[in-house]
């Protein structure tokens, strides 16, 4: 539970679409060379990317919290 609470956190978030953007920047850079297989990760990229951008964690139903965090005075 300690690590949803990290992922739900704003560093977490952050945490998130860094690394959505490094895996779509990579895959992008790497996917040059004109094999499906790099575009697949830039694609996958593109779910911690959301899922930070939308402010939810797809990780938290495993752990019985809720997808998205109730943030105190939203």
């Amino acid at each position: 539970m300690q690590f949803v609470r990290f992922m739900e956190s704003g560093v977490g978030r952050l945490a998130r679409v860094a690394a959505g953007l490094v895996l779509v920047g990579l895959g992008a850079w790497l996917g040059t060379s004109q094999t499906a297989g790099w575009w697949a990760l830039a694609a996958v990229g593109l779910v911690p990317l959301g899922a930070g951008a939308f402010d939810v964690c797809l990780a938290a139903p495993l752990f019985g919290a809720p997808l998205r965090h109730a943030h105190p005075g939203a």
